[in-house]
């Protein structure tokens, strides 16, 4: 143990980014700004989809649920982050830290498998079409949905179960603007080797099994697609899956970067900026990207 103090913590400190006097007022209202538009943003999707019949589909029941998942992925995290910008109180209690850490892992760990199940969904539609109606019935779409959230909330749950069990002593600056997995290892004064190890098997699962079916579904609709006469088939078939193709790439690349390496490989500076872009610019960017992009819902916002 290295003769540290073995007196139990009973908050953290969050150091966030350092920032001057001048910036915070700037940087407060950037962040309390960009939260309230990406809260707006999916709840008016979630709202457009229920209020329209001709969004009553599959595609759009997946669509709403992600919706949904952002709005609580955003709020667990980015709250707490704006008003630590203008306070100089940055504590959180120990407990309120593992509360954050295990919904953001469940949010984040049901995203990625609702994120294939949306690339089964174009699968089914776009190389299936005429058994599409049978295959994606709305309580097999409820029971997909039912099944990424169960698996986010047991993958958090083991993960939880394994951090709550490491002891942290004289150490209670957590270098990160949120309760997050690695800075948590890293300042552990026990042996974090077990926790370490089943949270790399459990990111390696939950991103690569999920990026497999992504990978899987894309190459056969591209081939389906290619065999279509028309360039304008072709090009209906590839826009019903470009919004969600990007949304995909912005989400994946950033958080398999922090999530799929090793406590050893773990850099402060590049993780916290790169969890800036998944915690706060991806869930700006995804309505957006699906507004702008997706004729149907751009015609019923218009209406």
């Amino acid at each position: 143990m290295g003769g540290r103090n073995e007196t139990k913590v009973m908050y953290f400190i969050l150091l966030g980014f350092p920032t001057t006097a001048e910036l915070q007022l700037l940087l407060f209202s950037t962040l309390l700004l960009v939260y309230l538009l990406t809260v707006l943003e999916n709840f008016l999707i979630i709202l457009i989809i229920r209020n329209n019949q001709g969004l009553q589909n599959p595609m759009y029941f997946f669509l709403g649920s992600l919706s949904f998942l952002e709005i609580w992925y955003v709020s667990v995290i980015e709250p707490k982050m704006i008003v630590d910008v203008i306070s100089h109180d940055k504590r959180i209690s120990f407990q309120g830290c593992l509360t954050q850490l295990y919904f953001f892992v469940t949010f984040v760990c049901t995203e990625y498998i609702l994120l294939a199940v949306m690339a089964y969904d174009r699968f089914v539609a776009i190389c299936k079409p005429l058994r599409y109606p049978l295959i994606m019935s709305h309580k097999f779409c409820a029971q997909l949905i039912a099944g990424c959230w169960m698996c986010g909330l047991t993958t958090s749950s083991i993960k939880l179960s394994f951090i709550a069990r490491l002891s942290y002593c004289d150490v209670d600056k957590i270098n990160h603007y949120f309760c997050d997995i690695s800075p948590l290892l890293n300042i552990s004064c026990s042996d974090s080797s077990l926790a370490e190890l089943v949270d790399f098997i459990l990111a390696l699962m939950v991103i690569m099994v999920p990026l497999c079916i992504v990978v899987a579904s894309y190459i056969c609709i591209m081939f389906t697609v290619l065999k279509i006469p028309s360039s304008q088939g072709r090009q209906k078939a590839f826009s019903t899956c470009s919004s969600h193709l990007t949304v995909v790439i912005l989400f994946y690349s950033t958080t398999l970067f922090t999530y799929s390496r090793p406590k050893l490989m773990y850099t402060y500076r590049a993780n916290k900026l790169v969890s800036v872009l998944y915690t706060v610019v991806v869930p700006l960017l995804n309505p957006l990207i699906y507004c702008l992009r997706n004729k149907e819902v751009r015609f019923a916002m218009r209406r």
